[in-house]
């Protein structure tokens, strides 16, 4: 009997099946069904803390300053790169002229000094088609003060080429042509094409160039020839690059015939002195022109 009782009892301490709690549950679902989800904390939406609704993603951007490239403008851009590559031939082409005695240190000074003042009228002509404000035109150097620095630069190289020419006398030839090819390199890697980047300074790239010119130039019989290649380094990797750059910028249609006309002289000069590196010049510029492009243009869609 107390049995019974007991569990009687304990029976009726479960709570019951209520349809009205059901319904009101079912209410509370479909409430919080029709609030909608939104991206917040301070607001309490029924919902767990860890909830992510459909929409979480939506507002979502990917790539949202993607530059899209097309293949003809970076054919056209890598010109900047071969136009580098091809001064820099030039340059050991004239070294090696020299140290055959095919090209004499005079001829050197006067082609030399020959372009830049080419080089300079040049310039000043592009200039003339750019738009500068007052301000600008004001802090423009003058003929007088660019003759100056001219006659500054060119007799401090020739008062320092018996220096130059023996600054590494003592260091053997393997080492000197070594040296040369990373410095030369370096220039390569660090010039200013055009693109802001942490890896670009202009006067590193300068720097370098200038101190292979001088490694090199240790390697010539004379002061004379030590100071002619120290000048024309300084013209063809200090001040041709200037030049090159206003010239594409004022005149991208010229830039791409300079690119090819600069391309078929070194070629030439390169013929001159042997089949092998021709052939990797050109190769190399097929590369650079045409295959990198493509790569580039191949792997855009993959950026996502």
């Amino acid at each position: 009997m107390e049995d019974t009782i007991l569990l009687s009892t304990t029976v009726s301490s479960f709570p019951r099946y209520s349809k009205s709690r059901d319904r009101s549950h079912d209410v509370k679902m479909a409430a919080r069904r029709e609030i909608k989800w939104r991206k917040i904390l301070y607001e309490h939406q029924n919902v767990p803390d860890n909830y992510v609704d459909e929409s979480f993603l939506e507002e979502m951007k990917k790539n949202l300053y993607i530059r899209n490239y097309e293949y003809w403008s970076v054919v056209k851009a890598s010109g900047e790169i071969t136009q580098q590559i091809s001064s820099m031939c030039l340059f050991i082409v004239s070294f090696i002229y020299m140290d055959d005695k095919r090209l004499l240190p005079d001829t050197l000074v006067l082609i030399t000094i020959a372009v830049s003042v080419v080089g300079y009228i040049v310039s000043k002509l592009v200039d003339k088609f750019t738009t500068v404000d007052s301000s600008d035109d004001k802090n423009q150097r003058t003929v007088l003060e660019d003759l100056k620095t001219f006659v500054m630069f060119t007799g401090f190289s020739y008062c320092l080429s018996p220096v130059l020419a023996s600054l590494t006398e003592t260091i053997s030839t393997d080492t000197i042509y070594a040296m040369t090819t990373v410095m030369l390199l370096a220039n390569l890697a660090f010039h200013n094409y055009g693109v802001q980047a942490a890896l670009v300074s202009e006067a590193f790239s300068l720097n370098a160039a200038i101190f292979a010119s001088v490694c090199l130039a240790s390697r010539l019989p004379t002061s004379w020839h030590a100071f002619a290649t120290v000048l024309f380094s300084l013209q063809i990797f200090g001040l041709w690059p200037r030049l090159r750059h206003k010239i594409k910028e004022t005149f991208p249609a010229v830039n791409v015939a300079l690119t090819v006309v600069l391309g078929s002289l070194t070629l030439l000069a390169l013929f001159t002195v042997s089949m092998v590196p021709a052939v990797v010049f050109i190769l190399g510029h097929v590369f650079i022109t045409f295959i990198c492009p493509a790569w580039l243009i191949s792997l855009q869609p993959l950026k996502k």
